[in-house]
């Protein structure tokens, strides 16, 4: 482990800002302040005035799925349906060898009521089968060649889990609303071995450049969305040959489809990671509902048409609540973390219901379970976070106004259920936990984005009015959230989340010291170097 001397910095902890040095010996912090012993020698990083920080560490993710679509036709820097079917024409055509044509990262707000249609696809690829989820990975945009290949006509029935979106006479469009893609998956190339493991070299690069030095991998499994080999075995040879240069928790993959009988494997999987410094698979990642936009979000009461009535339907439970419970029961009592994905207020309170039971039947131990996304939560239900030491891992980015959200959400939530969208503010203040996460290639997973958005509730590039403004969070508050807070839910914060002496030399300098100015101008500091175990991992 190398050595390291970060001088004439602003050091941030948990406790304020200083200025000092920071001083790393085989790959620890060994001392703070402004008078060290240095041994003659050791390398000199110069924070310049910037501010010092232990690493941003990133609560729910999804590198593979990142690297995968950066090495595919990524959609994600695009923005209408336009430049969406020109990228795709473009691929399509230099790769005339591809069977299949594969993407994501397409934007809902894209296409009028975030459907788009096969026939749009096939204008640019009328040859081959297309397939591209859309940056959620919720649902998939398939052309006519891949409905053809896969089967799907006017008697196909929609699977329990999803939908086949259709028009007024009943056909197929080319939408695949959640576990409708299935019924496409088995039939795509499906990545090999090799391909993840360059997937996951190109997303930790990104991941380190933007100051992201752990995390916890949301989905290690074959998960949804998509046909790709298990992440598990790739993160086992990244771990043991060196590669996987940050620290991860997984979280195994609860296939929906199956039931209790597949906790046994789950442990066995937890074995396989055992003996690892950088890698443990001790979570298991519950996927409880889907997402507002095509509501699939489990809700409380029904969705709203636009004249404000009742729909007749309120989403999806993807896993029965009496079968959740019981699952959680038996997870919590194995030593598992449960990481669910609870977005509407039904599944945040099913979600709850079952940690509560678990410690009914066992007993409460330091378990960290932990509920991702938090679009609604009733307010009846906000302080049984802190009750029931659930962490809220919650990705912020998402908490601004954009045709997302004030299109394709807020129409069909109404005025009562809109005002309870990602409650942060309000968790904290009642003692709740709270970890940032990004759901990257979902969105982004630049810190610097998400914790502007966190303070201000506004889109990144301004103008507009806040969302809920009273729910935002204090940068000091939002940093400690993303590097301290997910260090939490990773049973780490006795290595890392903080500068002090004996915890891992994890740090990130910036360009500069956000606390000096505004905070609506936290977007022009940058990343100026990442540090991991002592070593400068990247610099600007």
């Amino acid at each position: 482990m190398p050595d390291l001397l970060i001088a004439n910095a602003r050091i941030f902890d948990t406790s304020g800002v200083s200025a000092g040095s920071i001083l790393v010996q085989d790959g620890r912090i060994s001392a703070t302040g402004s008078d060290l012993d240095v041994p003659p020698g050791t390398p000199e990083l110069d924070a310049a005035g910037g501010l010092v920080l232990a690493g941003f560490q990133d609560s729910h993710i999804h590198p593979y799925h990142a690297g995968l679509e950066l090495l595919q036709c990524s959609l994600s820097e695009l923005h209408s349906a336009a430049a969406y079917l020109g990228a795709i024409g473009e691929y399509a055509a230099a790769h005339p060898e591809l069977e299949w044509i594969e993407g994501a990262g397409w934007g809902m707000d894209a296409f009028p009521g975030g459907i788009p249609t096969a026939a749009e696809l096939d204008r640019v690829v009328p040859d081959r089968p297309a397939f591209f989820p859309n940056r959620d990975g919720h649902g998939a945009w398939v052309n006519t060649r891949a409905l053809q290949i896969a089967g799907i006509d006017d008697a196909t029935p929609d699977p329990f889990d999803g939908r086949i979106e259709r028009d007024a006479d009943g056909h197929a469009i080319g939408m695949l609303q959640e576990g409708a893609q299935g019924l496409v998956t088995p039939f795509l190339p499906g990545a090999t071995q090799d391909t993840m493991d360059e997937a996951f070299r190109v997303a930790q690069r990104q991941l380190l450049a933007w100051g992201v030095t752990a995390w916890q991998d949301a989905i290690v499994g074959s998960g949804i969305g998509g046909k790709t080999p298990d992440l598990l075995d790739s993160y086992l040879r990244m771990a043991d040959s060196g590669e996987l240069r940050a620290h991860v928790v997984g979280a195994l993959w609860w296939d929906r489809d199956r039931g209790l009988e597949q906790i046994d494997e789950l442990v066995e999987r937890r074995a396989r990671a055992e003996g690892r410094d950088r890698f443990r698979a001790t979570s298991v990642k519950i996927m409880q509902d889907g997402v507002a936009e095509n509501h699939t979000a489990a809700m409380l009461a029904d969705y709203l048409d636009p004249h404000q009535h009742g729909v007749g339907g309120a989403g999806t439970s993807f896993v029965a609540p009496e079968l959740l419970t019981e699952a959680v029961i038996r997870l919590d009592a194995l030593g598992f973390q449960v990481h669910f994905h609870a977005l509407g207020d039904r599944a945040v309170r099913e979600s709850l219901d079952a940690i509560e039971a678990a410690q009914a039947a066992n007993g409460i131990r330091d378990a960290r379970h932990h509920l991702a996304h938090l679009q609604v939560i009733h307010p009846d239900d906000v302080p049984r976070f802190a009750r029931l030491g659930a962490v809220a891992n919650a990705q912020p980015l998402w908490a601004r106004h954009e045709v997302q959200m004030d299109e394709l959400t807020i129409p069909f939530l109404g005025d009562e259920r809109s005002r309870w969208q990602y409650p942060f503010g309000s968790i904290v203040r009642s003692g709740g936990r709270i970890a940032f996460g990004s759901d990257w290639p979902v969105s982004t997973a630049d810190p610097i984005q998400i914790i502007h958005t966190a303070v201000n509730r506004t889109p990144t590039e301004g103008g507009a009015r806040p969302v809920l403004a009273e729910q935002a969070l204090s940068l000091a508050d939002s940093l400690v959230a993303h590097t301290a807070g997910t260090a939490h839910v990773n049973h780490d914060e006795g290595h890392s989340g903080r500068i002090a002496p004996g915890l891992r030399g994890d740090l990130v300098v910036l360009s500069d010291d956000p606390f000096d100015r505004p905070a609506a101008e936290f977007l022009t500091s940058r990343v100026r170097a990442t540090v991991l175990d002592g070593e400068v991992v990247y610099e600007a």
